[in-house]
């Protein structure tokens, strides 16, 4: 026998009286505003005339209503049966849980073998798991009635192939109220209802031919919650198209009204369960994949075990917490084990490189090696590679754990030997990848480590200016008064300061400021664009910048052209630091970068006039430029350029300071947005900004001179 329709075996659904149906509390979308608003009479009507139409195609079985328990009418619920087993549902909420043993005692009055899921493990029934009526597998359904992990029970306990899929939209919170399989292969569904994954597992399963798609005014009517006896699917309520493509199909639908159900967010199947399943000789299988991952540091002031369990469940797995150790001091480090589910392979591989991005570590007897492909093609990885992020990185390989070297983002890890024999793991671009280097792929024998001060605080602490509510001046000077600490203590100890900045700088008036801070000694590189270089070296030579003085803030006739000037005059010179050296300008930010000896890189951009003849207009060899200054950075000092700081900020390792200064607080967060969380963001005026950090470092400068 096949899961098909039987011709010979009468068809037998299970239902139960609305004797004591209302909606008594709030558990779904559909009963909000719904609470006491049902008719009983209305219902038992309506429950009546579906009652009705279905002795007509099947035998009705009766289970005895209870009171207290007004959902119990909706008996598709009470579980999930396949020959004369059936697998008891475990209610999500406790307003249903009730319910469980009178359905149990139904069916082992029935002679049922009745299968008893773990507690605390939801599943409920034929809500969420339906035979497929052309192929020999289950849909099951998970994401906010039932667990995934329910679903590895059902295919060892019914010897069934189990399809998960993952709701997403809470209006269909069960896999019947959008999902009815129909005879002969054919699909009635509502795609919007499922994630990307479950769509395309749809779509490999059941032909184009055979997927009929509800349109949304026909799903809100819960057209999909049918039931289908043979040719015939029995509704609430269809619309004209939806009838037509059932009739070309050579289904017959029988509409009876169900609204007062639809009250409580059910209708035609939320009132029936088919306990005539046959069952089909066919080797259990399912797709699930678990892991155990364990997690340690800051939990919950850093927010990394909500990122983790949001980051399982937005990538359609589920999780279960095993054990949470909640450090007792605010100093203390707390840990947790978590159990991840997913409904494959493929969904799991890319759970878990998002979850080792977090710092989760695999718990396992060994922990597995990472896997390596070769490259075959220079300057492309092998598929599923990993990416990297920011954080320090560490990769297994022959029994040992590797430090890569060079870490940023967006990067993957190459494996090579050195002279002497050593492993040697490296974080590449793609570009840079050679043939036969080794690559690690997937997220196996990956560890990152989060730790550190930057977990103990929120990702990024932004300061607003004048903001509304309490003034924000005394904030930013706060902030600058950290920032100009930082700055003393770095050129103290002969570390590492580069500064970002865009033309900005120049326009607000702050090029006087950080010509200081490169002259005293607190700026060890400078990046940035054409723009900041040509509008600096126009203000030195001719006193505008855009072609507005500087002084008097008023157009120059003629001004527009000054930019132009300035960019031929260094371009006949043949460089701006030779352009410093014939005396062309005599100020500025280049020139003070010139004569301290402070090295600078410019990239460029399709929107350069000129451009000046230190540009480099190979994007690939500025990106590479910007990471060789970088490198061994302390503090990175980001003023109002957002495409060079997020440029910045993804090649620049964990553990260095980004300060990030920018008018518009949209920039600001931007940068924690790529990743960087180590990020303090300044929202302010960069003159402004400039011009008081140039006075606390003053005042720091002041002190030392008492001490």
């Amino acid at each position: 026998m096949t899961m098909t329709d039987s011709v010979t075996a009468p068809v037998r659904i299970l239902m139960c009286a609305p004797h004591h149906y209302d909606v008594d509390y709030v558990i779904n979308p559909w009963m909000e505003g719904n609470i006491h608003r049902s008719s009983r009479e209305r219902a038992e009507a309506q429950w009546t005339g579906l009652y009705q139409v279905l002795k007509d195609q099947a035998q009705v079985e009766l289970v005895e209503p209870q009171k207290g328990w007004p959902d119990m009418v909706f008996t598709a619920n009470a579980g999930l049966v396949l020959d004369k087993t059936v697998v008891l549902s475990r209610f999500f909420h406790p307003e249903r849980q009730g319910e469980e043993p009178h359905f149990q005692a139904w069916f082992e009055a029935q002679g049922f073998t009745v299968q008893v899921l773990p507690e605390g493990l939801p599943f409920e029934g034929a809500g969420d798991a339906l035979f497929d009526r052309g192929g020999h597998w289950l849909w099951a359904g998970y994401g906010f009635r039932s667990e995934l992990d329910s679903h590895p029970y059902l295919a060892r306990w019914l010897d069934v192939e189990v399809l998960s899929l993952r709701l997403v939209d809470q209006r269909f919170y069960h896999l019947d109220t959008c999902f009815c399989p129909l005879s002969d292969g054919y699909l009635l569904y509502y795609p919007p209802a499922f994630d990307t994954y479950s769509n395309h597992l749809i779509e490999l399963r059941v032909p184009e031919e055979k997927r009929i798609v509800v349109e949304e005014a026909d799903a809100i009517r819960f057209a999909c919650n049918s039931v289908n006896v043979g040719r015939v699917v029995v509704m609430n309520q269809a619309g004209d198209r939806l009838k037509q493509a059932l009739g070309d199909r050579g289904f017959t639908v029988v509409e009876t009204p169900l609204t007062e159900f639809l009250k409580a967010g059910g209708a035609a199947k939320c009132l029936t369960l088919k306990t005539t399943e046959p069952r089909q000789a066919s080797p259990q299988t399912s797709s699930i994949q678990s892991r155990i991952i364990h997690l340690e540091g800051h939990l919950l002031d850093s927010g990394l075990v909500n990122k983790a369990l949001d980051t399982i469940t937005s990538g359609g797995g589920s999780f279960q917490v095993l054990n949470f150790n909640l450090g007792s001091q605010r100093q203390d480090k707390s840990a947790a084990e978590i159990k991840v589910s997913a409904p494959d392979a493929e969904v799991m591989r890319d759970i878990m490189a998002q979850l080792v991005d977090l710092g989760a570590v695999t718990t396992a007897d060994a922990p597995q090696p990472a896997n390596l492909e070769a490259v075959v093609q220079a300057g492309v990885a092998p598929d599923d590679f990993y990416v990297t992020n920011i954080y320090p990185t560490e990769v297994l390989v022959q029994g040992r754990w590797i430090q890569v070297q060079g870490q940023r983002m967006d990067g993957a890890i190459a494996i090579t030997q050195n002279a002497q024999g050593q492993t040697i793991a490296t974080c590449k671009l793609l570009r840079d990848l050679c043939i036969d280097e080794q690559v690690v792929v997937g997220s196996e024998g990956i560890r990152t480590n989060r730790s550190g001060s930057s977990l103990k605080k929120a990702s990024t602490e932004e300061f607003g200016f004048m903001g509304a509510g309490v003034s924000s001046e005394r904030r930013v000077e706060l902030v600058v008064e950290q920032i100009a600490w930082d700055l003393r203590q770095i050129r103290d100890r002969g570390g590492k300061v580069v500064v970002t900045a865009g033309p900005v700088v120049i326009h607000t008036g702050g090029s006087e400021h950080l010509r200081k801070l490169i002259r005293e000694g607190y700026v060890q590189a400078l990046l940035g664009g054409n723009a900041i270089a040509v509008h600096d070296i126009e203000q030195a030579m001719m006193g505008t910048s855009l072609g507005v003085d500087m002084k008097r803030g008023t157009s120059v006739h003629g001004g527009h052209r000054h930019h132009l000037k300035a960019i031929n005059s260094v371009r006949r010179c043949g460089s701006i630091a030779q352009a410093v050296e014939q005396g062309l300008f005599t100020s500025g930010i280049m020139y003070e970068c010139v004569k301290n000896n402070v090295p600078f890189s410019l990239a460029g951009s399709i929107r350069d006039d000129g451009p000046l003849p230190d540009t480099k207009m190979d994007l690939l060899e500025a990106q590479a430029d910007y990471a060789r200054l970088i490198e061994g950075a302390d503090l990175i000092l980001m003023l109002s350029t957002m495409l060079h700081s997020i440029g910045v900020g993804n090649m620049t390792p964990a553990g260095v300071k980004l300060v990030c200064v920018d008018i518009n607080p949209a920039v600001v967060t931007k940068l924690s947005d790529r990743g960087s969380v180590e990020s303090t963001g300044v929202v302010t005026d960069v003159g402004l900004f400039l011009s008081l950090l140039v006075q606390q470092l003053s005042k720091l400068t002041g002190q030392y001179a008492q001490v």
